[in-house]
């Protein structure tokens, strides 16, 4: 059974910084990217960043660029979400999803860990 589950999400400052994690497993071969997405409060979830495990190429949504980083430690099944010079419209919940292509649409995501709420105060 694929599972994945989120976490480190929690309360900073903006300016701050955290790094959310996503543990996967019971992967079959056909999990060859995941990415994170982001829902706030009232709407649409969105693609945040994406990882293709396969040559490790990486996607962001252009108002994240240069401020969070996607990496991928296979050794240790986990993907991280590292944010920095956070805002407080990055305020969300989070949540990490597998396919079998990397794509910042989340309707093209099989299967989803639960959310991790990431709240940036001003």
């Amino acid at each position: 059974e694929v599972q994945l589950q989120a976490s480190g999400g929690g309360l900073v400052q903006a300016g701050g910084s955290l790094r959310l994690s996503c543990a996967y497993a019971g992967f079959t071969g056909d999990e060859n990217a995941i990415g994170w997405f982001r829902q706030a409060p009232g709407k649409e979830r969105v693609g945040v960043s994406c990882i293709n495990h396969s040559d490790g190429r990486t996607y962001y949504l252009e108002s994240v660029k240069d401020r969070f980083t996607i990496s991928s430690d296979n050794a240790k099944n986990t993907v991280y979400l590292q944010m920095s010079s956070l805002k407080p419209e990055d305020t969300a919940v989070y949540y990490c999803a597998t396919t079998n292509m990397a794509t910042m649409d989340p309707d093209d995501y099989h299967y989803w860990g639960q959310g991790t709420l990431v709240t940036v105060s001003s």
